[in-house]
């Protein structure tokens, strides 16, 4: 990596430890952020293609909170799921049985494609007293503004998977095409911040365990909203929104958490699907906020 994080300093005081887990279906690696004794944990899932150092700049912020952080089956360090295609489903349930086995009852957090990973789960019974969903896909994202450049990134990850398995490989994992994506998303003009932006899509973009994941992933991703989930989820759920998100409208936002039946919306100015690069601080005053005891137990 070339450019350095704005939240480097930050992170730096952080007690960071990576840890796994057996589950059913596979070993995961998860992080564990902050003092193994604070009061609140918090378990963030992170969004399609990353990993867990995607989350980093929040979790820079969350001072007093536990994070658990783990890398979705396929990404990063997590191998894929062992035997069973990774649809929504296989991912709801590997997060509902990690929850379980590592931080049960904590308040969970998803962003992106992990919030309908979240959503999913909690829908389906994932023990948690609160829900966090950032940057929310609360529409279909053919739909979105840019529905034209998702039509084509999904002839892109289809073609990945069809084409002789070493081009294939070499398409998913182009440079150019990475650094596409993360111009697309990027709002900031902030230089530095977008030279950060592009140095960890180029990092941590590219850590899928193979095609074939990646493009179930994908089929995932775009085949699912948290729409679908969202009236099955009774707990208190704080959604913090883009207003100028591309994936999913503020208008869509907005009709979303009028679907749960107990929900707010932080809308945040002048950013897009990055909230979590771009303006972390202010995700995670709303974050701290929202677990702030008040009378129930937020472990």
């Amino acid at each position: 990596m070339t450019a350095r994080s704005p939240y480097a300093d930050r992170l730096a005081a952080i007690p960071i430890v990576r840890r796994t887990v057996e589950l059913s279906n596979g070993t995961t690696a998860y992080w564990e952020y902050g003092d193994a004794e604070a009061s609140v944990t918090l378990l963030a899932v992170h969004g399609y293609r990353g990993d867990h150092h995607g989350l980093e700049p929040v979790v820079a912020f969350l001072e007093g909170v536990r994070v658990i952080s783990p890398d979705l089956p396929g990404f990063g360090e997590t191998a894929p799921l062992h035997g069973v295609v990774h649809d929504i489903d296989a991912y709801a349930d590997w997060l509902a049985e990690f929850a379980a086995a590592v931080a049960p009852g904590a308040p969970v957090l998803g962003h992106s494609f992990g919030s309908i990973v979240v959503a999913a789960a909690v829908a389906g019974g994932l023990d948690t007293p609160r829900v966090i969903l950032v940057n929310p896909i609360g529409a279909p994202a053919l739909e979105g503004p840019r529905g034209i450049l998702t039509r084509l990134a999904v002839f892109y990850y289809w073609a990945g998977a069809k084409l002789p398995r070493r081009l294939g490989d070499a398409l998913l994992r182009a440079r150019l095409i990475v650094r596409v994506m993360s111009v697309s998303m990027a709002k900031t003009r902030d230089k530095r911040l977008r030279a950060f932006i592009h140095d960890q899509h180029d990092a941590y973009f590219s850590l899928f365990g193979d095609r074939d994941v990646l493009h179930e992933g994908f089929l995932a991703s775009v085949s699912n909203d948290v729409r679908r989930f969202a009236p099955r989820i009774d707990q208190p759920t704080l959604l913090i929104a883009a207003e100028k998100d591309d994936i999913t409208p503020i208008e869509a936002e907005r009709h979303l958490r009028t679907l749960f039946p107990d929900a707010e919306l932080v809308e945040i100015p002048d950013v897009g699907h990055l909230i979590h690069y771009e303006t972390p601080e202010r995700a995670a005053v709303e974050i701290r906020r929202f677990l702030r005891p008040s009378g129930g137990d937020t472990r």
